[in-house]
């Protein structure tokens, strides 16, 4: 980022001027004259992954196109052929706890449990990949038509904080974070 803004005049632009709990405050930040964000060009480059905590859906697209941009073309972390944790590879995703990761792989199954949705990428659940969406979100998952079972025996990719509850899990609690990959 250093080698974009360093000794150059930015602007922020935010959704609001609230900060956090923590006194923070998200924003974009742009070169003077730029029409693009510092972060799309990141993006652009390899150098972050796109979050999932962003709620504008053009935005999200953009920002989704630009990381698409690297990882066609492997540049910077999706150089790395573990850039994408492999769905089928517990281990390797197991490896990733605490951190922002993405998965990819096919649904097996899709089951309900309590208040709790989970997209079963294996067989064993206390061992496999699950992906877990809570009840109380389930609507907006159908709303933008990706109801939990249209995605049964589906190649997605899921991204978020790596967990380990029985197996490795990604909690989706956001309609961004799952990216259906082509066809059935």
């Amino acid at each position: 980022m250093s080698a974009i803004i360093t000794g150059r005049d930015v602007t922020l632009h935010g959704e609001d001027d609230t900060p956090d709990r923590y006194g923070r405050q998200s924003a974009f930040v742009f070169v003077t004259g730029s029409e693009q964000s510092v972060q799309s060009e990141l993006l652009r480059r390899g150098e972050t992954l796109v979050s999932s905590d962003i709620s504008d859906k053009n935005c999200a697209a953009a920002l989704s196109a630009a990381e698409g941009v690297a990882r066609n073309a492997k540049l910077g972390i999706w150089a790395e052929t573990t850039a994408i944790k492999n769905a089928e590879s517990p281990g390797d995703i197991l490896a990733a706890i605490g951190q922002f990761t993405v998965v990819e792989g096919r649904v097996l199954s899709v089951r309900q449990a309590g208040a709790m949705t989970y997209l079963n990428f294996g067989r064993n659940w206390t061992r496999d990949f699950a992906a877990t969406i809570s009840r109380r979100i389930i609507p907006a998952f159908e709303s933008a038509g990706l109801g939990p079972k249209s995605l049964e025996n589906r190649r997605i990719r899921v991204r978020g904080v790596i967990s380990s509850r029985g197996g490795p899990r990604i909690e989706v609690l956001r309609v961004g974070q799952i990216e259906v990959l082509g066809e059935k």
